[in-house]
């Protein structure tokens, strides 16, 4: 089985795959470890490891904190593939990074690297899904799954230029705007999941903003998976790396309660 196939084989259809984030190196090396084991325990499904970027652009302050730190901890790419290879064996990893860091590694040699430490997955918010067919097929031959991302300004040709590319999930970005926490789930949203997942033949995850297990839950009823990043890694810094865990934790149990009540049935309906 490719890490694309493990990765979409995550989102079984019966229930919202629950995706955490971390910043690999945060709070540090060791420490970022410790996050991804409280994440699993706590119910995550995928994994997604945020790769240390000096010019995170679509990242709002909580985690450009938490990258800057990363940094000057030493978190370099050897150390985020040696991350990866702490849990690939046991949930699909997903690397959220920037294509910089691909170019200098260079682009074969990059996803060799990744493949062989398990990764399952690449979301790359700064490659535009005009300029990525060339990388895309580069991921698929290695069976690495390509995560595009849509926002809700997003065109519906090129929706229909992203899902074509999709090998592992596709991102919906809940705002036009940066990672962070939000009061409540933006209206647009559910529009957006509506519209991308009745074109899309691969799993669809929203982010950017969600913040409390209610936001979660109300995405659950529309999403084939609901990534959780800023308040997870807020948390981190405020109470740890167990208390965040605990927090997610509920989470899982509030997105869990949507599918008992049907929301995954009608999703799928």
């Amino acid at each position: 089985m490719s890490g694309a196939e493990r990765l979409r084989g995550a989102f079984p259809g019966d229930r919202t795959a629950l995706i955490p984030y971390l910043t690999a190196g945060y709070p540090t090396l060791e420490g970022a470890a410790r996050v991804g084991e409280a994440f699993l325990a706590a119910g995550g499904d995928v994994l997604e490891i945020g790769i240390p970027f000096s010019d995170p652009l679509a990242d709002g302050p909580t985690v450009q904190d938490t990258t800057t730190r990363a940094i000057e901890n030493g978190a370099d790419l050897r150390y985020c593939l040696d991350l990866a290879t702490r849990f690939s064996d046991r949930v699909p990893v997903v690397f959220l990074l920037y294509y910089n860091t691909i170019f200098a590694r260079g682009a074969e040699r990059f996803l060799d690297e990744a493949a062989g430490a398990g990764v399952s997955g690449l979301v790359i918010p700064d490659l535009p899904v005009d300029e990525a067919a060339d990388f895309a097929r580069m991921c698929e031959m290695r069976g690495v799954g390509f995560c595009p991302l849509i926002a809700p300004t997003s065109s519906d040709g090129r929706v229909e230029e992203a899902v074509a590319l999709a090998t592992g999930f596709v991102y919906c970005v809940s705002v036009a705007g940066v990672t962070g926490v939000r009061e409540g789930l933006p209206p647009k949203a559910v529009e957006l999941l509506r519209r991308v997942r009745a074109k899309a033949g691969v799993p669809v995850a929203l982010g950017f903003g969600i913040g409390s297990p209610e936001d979660a839950a109300e995405a659950a009823a529309e999403a084939d998976g609901v990534i959780i990043g800023s308040k997870l890694m807020r948390l981190v810094g405020e109470v740890g790396a167990e208390g965040a865990g605990e927090w997610l934790r509920g989470v899982r149990e509030a997105v869990g309660a949507v599918e008992k009540a049907g929301g995954v049935d009608q999703k799928l309906a």
